[in-house]
């Protein structure tokens, strides 16, 4: 190891973060400043990838976690020969520029996360892991090893501190992810203060009670870097490997170095005297010829190694075709053109809560989807999304597609949205829906990265009864809602239920929410299933059609898709009933289509669903009415509880009549 040319690079580095941080007026130069060694190392040394095959699926994944430090990745996938340009660097925190103020996956080659709400990347990195033990498991031979990648993670105070990050943490440990290498950036500095006036924990103990191998070094020290890494890759000891990394934040910058005021943009107006002290020239945005000979050489070295692994994945997929196609199915988001047909049809008449609809449609579908995985916070006896033709996950059985998190809800968001990064399985997880706001954060970040994972929440509405209302969501449904680029589906009965899951695996733009009712609910016979299927993935549709001059339209989701039904009888035949399990695809469909679901000659509309009202008025409007829930529930028997607070057919037709 050239540690010459690194300490050069590193210089380069800082130069390259304090320049862009400075033209932007903001950003963050603490941790950029701080871990330029760590940096130099990974991407000068001991990181696998290829900067031409940015996606190559056996590479070595490096999430940033302590996304502010955004700098810190850019100055290295541009050293690195990524598709990053100096212009780009120029254009940090810019409109449109490929470097915006926190990583954003998808947007830039090379970032694997988006990352900056402090401890996701952690629970992303972790969810990697996973991926990357599943496909060693389920892809390699005996003869052939296409995968066998590591996942490393660079994080810092602040994202150790959050709950999300112990959560993956212990389940990692628990897991025994040993592909897993966590990065502690330790420069005993947040963002306020100083660190110690707000931890005062034993970082490694607390990870070795954990399950963790954990060494501590000297962060600005080439050798130690690389030998902590180089034998966390080569320990496969069934232990997630922790690194403490002890550095110094803003470092090369005199007047703020270790200090809270080195965390941000504080040290900018030092900049000029920091390059002087650097050895950088006064040309800004400075690379020398050195580090790009170094760099240019080390891709050469980098492109041999990955021209050999594509020859043994080229005799891999010779020999085993079958698993080829496989994985090019999970690439590729690739579904069975039969899946819909596998799913069997409900018993008609048959009254099922939608929580066990959707446990026997989950059945056909792991059959068919062999990279199909789901998950539970503690709650598979509930949530009834086992799959049968699985076992567990874990510790000698990292190829089985049951995932026990926990009672983990944020863990289980994070680490499901990592699996889905990867790209490979197609990850769900399973809660009570009230416990949806325990991994809200997961759920935004998996919509702002079009991540197409599922959440399947059971126990939707107050017919959970008993329980009260600490387990009844009422504000749950649309608060979920209003987050851009997630579709939430409320499901009426056994085929919507069928036709939700299909919907969701259909959807690979995106993340989709299933919520399912504990209690049973009539099956919705006088409708074809094909149309309850069908309607359900445009998420709206006519669910009884009026038998004269249409003069009111119900409308209703979920265990409400009842009523309105029932109420429609005793209307009159004027009137019309629409099933919106979910108004995100209702939205997205033409507006011709929604003219014909919804005819702008019928104002008079009434809505009902179990949850707050506010959202149904783009449907009723301000001349409509919600039969809704805009209070909290009571502890009671579940259909006495709706009872209670108005879900009822008599409710509802008193409603509709007084309408002028």
């Amino acid at each position: 190891m050239d540690q010459t040319i690194l300490s050069q690079a590193s210089t380069i580095a800082r130069g390259l973060s304090l320049d862009a941080v400075n033209q932007a007026k903001s950003g963050h130069l603490g941790l950029p400043l701080g871990a330029t060694e760590i940096g130099a190392v990974l991407f000068g040394q001991d990181l696998k990838y290829h900067p031409s095959k940015p996606k190559w699926i056996n590479r070595d994944r490096f999430v940033l976690s302590a996304g502010h430090g955004s700098m810190f990745l850019y100055s290295w996938l541009h050293l690195a020969g990524y598709d990053i340009s100096l212009e780009d660097i120029r254009n940090f925190r810019q409109l449109h520029s490929k470097t915006p103020g926190h990583p954003e996956f998808g947007e830039t080659d090379g970032v694997e996360a988006t990352t900056g709400p402090l401890g996701q990347g952690i629970g992303n990195a972790v969810g990697y892991a996973v991926s990357g033990k599943m496909a060693a498991a389920t892809f390699n031979t005996s003869t052939h090893r296409i995968f066998d990648h590591h996942v490393l993670c660079l994080a810092g105070d602040g994202c150790m501190q959050e709950g999300v990050a112990f959560e993956a943490t212990a389940f990692a440990g628990h897991a025994g992810l040993d592909n897993l290498i966590l990065i502690y950036d330790s420069n005993d500095v947040t963002l306020d203060a100083m660190a110690e006036v707000t931890q005062s924990e034993d970082t490694a103990k607390r990870f070795e009670a954990m399950g963790w191998d954990v060494v501590t070094i000297d962060g600005h020290d080439f050798s130690s870097i690389h030998q902590a890494i180089s034998q966390a890759k080569a320990n496969d000891n069934g232990r997630p490997k922790l690194i403490i990394a002890k550095t110094e934040i803003a470092r090369g910058i005199p007047e703020v170095a270790g200090t809270a005021k080195g965390h941000g943009e504080g040290g900018v107006k030092f900049a000029a005297a920091a390059r002087q002290g650097m050895g950088l020239p006064e040309e800004t945005f400075y690379v020398s010829e050195e580090v790009r000979a170094f760099f240019a050489n080390h891709r050469l070295e980098l492109a041999a190694a990955y021209a050999v692994w594509e020859a043994t994945f080229g005799e891999w997929e010779a020999a085993n075709p079958q698993l080829a196609d496989l994985l090019r199915q999970g690439l590729n988001r690739q579904l069975p053109a039969d899946l819909a047909a596998r799913v069997p049809e409900f018993k008609p008449g048959e009254k099922v809560a939608t929580r066990n609809a959707g446990g026997v449609v989950l059945q056909p579908i792991a059959e068919a989807l062999p990279l199909f995985v789901t998950g539970s916070a503690d709650l598979f006896g509930s949530t009834k999304n086992y799959l049968k033709a699985s076992k567990d996950f874990g510790r000698g059985t990292e190829g089985q597609r049951n995932i026990w998190f926990g009672i983990r809800e944020h863990g289980m968001g994070a680490i499901l949205n990592g699996i889905a990064y990867d790209g490979i399985f197609r990850p769900s997880g399973a809660t009570f829906a009230v416990f949806a706001d325990y991994l809200r954060p997961s759920i935004r970040l998996a919509a702002l990265a079009h991540l197409p994972v599922i959440y399947i929440f059971t126990h939707d509405s107050v017919g959970v009864g008993e329980d009260g209302p600490t387990h009844q969501p009422v504000e749950t449904c649309s608060g979920l809602r209003v987050i851009p680029g997630l579709d939430v589906i409320r499901p009426g009965d056994g085929e919507e239920t069928a036709g939700a899951f299909l919907a969701a695996l259909q959807r690979s733009d995106g993340p989709t929410v299933l919520l399912l009712s504990r209690q049973d609910l009539p099956d919705q016979a006088a409708i074809p299933f094909v149309e309850r299927r069908e309607g359900v993935s445009r998420g709206a549709y006519i669910a009884r059609r009026e038998i004269g001059p249409l003069s009111l339209i119900l409308l209703a989701s979920g265990s409400e898709l009842q009523h309105a039904m029932l109420a429609a009888e005793q209307l009159g035949g004027g009137v019309r009933v629409v099933s919106v399990p979910c108004m995100e695809r209702f939205d997205r469909q033409p507006a011709d289509y929604r003219e014909q679901v919804l005819p702008s000659s019928c104002a008079r509309r009434v809505a009902i669903e179990a949850g707050v009202s506010g959202l149904w008025y783009k449907y009723v409007g301000l001349g409509g009415r919600v039969v809704g829930i805009d209070r909290f529930g009571l502890s009671a028997p579940g259909d006495i509880t709706m009872s209670e607070l108005g879900m009822t057919v008599a409710n509802l037709v008193a409603v509709a009549q007084s309408l002028a």
